[in-house]
């Protein structure tokens, strides 16, 4: 990072990640905007309201989309914990880093392991989703085998992209971040003024979905539409050391990448919900597939056309940022020795300046998954479902360790502060995370024990395996890097900032 852009007041970023105990073996070249499309094509409201759409509205009605607001409010508490940790702590990795410096090496050691898996079940998922899209904008019959080579293609499109460095990714980000804007903001607004066919008051319409029962339990059953949706933000952190100034920057994105993110998704469920012209067919679960029907009754064969390029637009960037995260949190882990292979996934590619052995791996293992899911198709959902969960699983766990840190004396130190608010922030978006927990790990009333348990299934399988890898190969033992210093870190990087800020400060007289 150059003189002229490090603030006065606070360290240069080599300065800062040398406190870390890190040196800088990235190039810096990801700005404000690139940082916060990469979080935002991650999130991807269009991938999350097209995914589920049609669900929400059979469990809650429209007013599923409450659940938008509720959940963008509880993550966006989130992303200010996140915020202050990142601050102090801009470096590669996101939630383990955070996790590891929080508390210690075997917690940080859980939260990361059940995040990659869920981060690349993630990256597969999408990938299935989008190959649907890519079959329709090309004409191309949708069966097990074209579904499994365009989902490869997607895959191989990614790493090629990513593997030509930070500045393509961020391009290729800020592309995918204009697709999504037409895709959710554009079309939502076109379909609110232009083809509205119900009122607005049909958001506050149960439309009978509570049967003879209770619309509490209806609504709370259609609450993944909203937590399927919001996260993705922590991607900003996962590319901290190809940040300039990124104490400042990336708690801005995150932020940004909430309140714009959920702005889109209202338009685009909202527009679509306003615009369909048969309402009553989706919320009875009839039409399992609307949005298609609905972009073809209003803007049209042509322009369904451009809305499928613009969509497949936002899945390969979607699954670019996805991979991009997950490499990162690789090469992190793997940078302290935490990993089997750590000395071939930490190694920087010397003229992309990429872990592209980490970017391997994080399309390797998707590429495997998606040819298991073509010999059985249930294994999609099956894969998919403690995805979710997982995530927020390894979210409060970051959340839950900066709370210990607080009332054990941390004072964040990072220039990105929330002063007196932090400790309430903290403890109110720990609530929120372990009602969101609940709300996920709910077993179905299926009565099919499998499909009823899928999620805590997923969720226990990666948990206890991880825990024996844990406590068989202690890992933590193998690494000295730092861990638990948030205190003495904090305290160390006021030192040195008091020494710069006298050092910039004005000559008296």
């Amino acid at each position: 990072m150059s003189q002229e852009t490090t603030p006065p007041n606070h360290l240069g970023d080599d300065e800062h990640l040398g406190v870390l105990g890190y040196e800088g073996s990235f190039n810096r070249s990801m700005s404000l905007w690139a940082n916060f499309a990469l979080g935002f094509t991650y999130l991807s409201p269009l991938v999350g309201v097209y995914s589920l759409f049609a669900l929400a509205l059979s469990v809650g009605g429209p007013p599923s989309i409450w659940w938008i607001v509720i959940v963008g409010a509880g993550q966006l508490l989130v992303s200010l914990v996140f915020g202050e940790v990142v601050s102090q702590y801009p470096i590669h990795g996101g939630i383990y880093p955070w996790a590891r410096r929080l508390w210690g090496r075997r917690y940080a050691w859980m939260a990361a392991w059940v995040y990659i898996w869920a981060m690349i079940v993630t990256i597969t998922a999408v990938s299935e989703y989008g190959s649907g899209f890519l079959a329709s904008l090309l004409g191309i019959e949708i069966t097990p085998m074209s579904t499994l080579l365009l989902t490869l293609g997607l895959l191989v499109l990614a790493l090629v992209f990513n593997f030509s460095g930070t500045k393509t990714l961020a391009r290729v980000a800020q592309i995918g971040l204009a697709a999504e804007l037409v895709g959710v903001i554009g079309v939502g607004l076109y379909l609110l003024i232009f083809q509205r066919k119900q009122e607005f008051s049909v958001f506050f319409d149960t439309m009978g979905v509570e049967g003879d029962g209770s619309y509490a339990a209806a609504f709370l059953g259609a609450a993944l539409a909203g937590l399927f949706l919001f996260y993705g933000f922590e991607a900003c952190g996962d590319v901290a050391e190809e940040v300039a100034n990124p104490a400042r920057r990336i708690p801005k994105a995150m932020i940004m990448t909430i309140l714009v993110g959920g702005v889109s998704a209202l338009f685009s469920f909202g527009g679509y919900v306003l615009a369909a012209p048969d309402l009553a067919s989706i919320v009875a679960g009839d039409d399992m597939d609307p949005i298609p029907g609905i972009l073809e009754a209003t803007l049209g064969p042509v322009g369904a056309k451009v809305f499928l390029v613009v969509a497949v637009t936002a899945f390969i960037s979607c699954v670019l940022s996805l991979q991009a995260a997950a490499s990162r949190l690789l090469y992190s882990f793997a940078r302290d020795g935490m990993i089997p292979g750590h000395r071939w996934l930490s190694k920087v590619s010397p003229r992309s300046k990429v872990p592209t052995n980490a970017l391997i791996v994080a399309c390797t293992i998707p590429v495997i998954l998606a040819v298991l899911i073509y010999f059985e198709a249930t294994l999609l959902t099956a894969v998919t479902s403690f995805a979710v969960l997982g995530i927020y699983v390894a979210f409060q766990m970051v959340v839950l360790a900066a709370l210990r840190q607080r009332l054990k004396g941390w004072k964040p130190a990072g220039p990105f502060s929330l002063g007196g608010l932090g400790l309430i922030v903290n403890i109110v978006a720990l609530a929120y995370g372990v009602f969101a927990m609940i709300l996920l790990a709910t077993p179905g009333t299926s009565g099919t024990f499998f499909t009823d348990w899928i999620l805590l299934i997923g969720l226990g399988v990666v948990v206890v395996s991880g825990l024996l890898y844990l406590f068989i190969a202690r890992p933590d033992r193998k690494s000295d890097a730092p861990a638990g210093d948030a205190i003495a870190v904090a305290d160390e990087i006021r030192a040195r900032t008091g020494a710069v800020a006298a050092v910039n400060a004005p000559t008296a007289g």
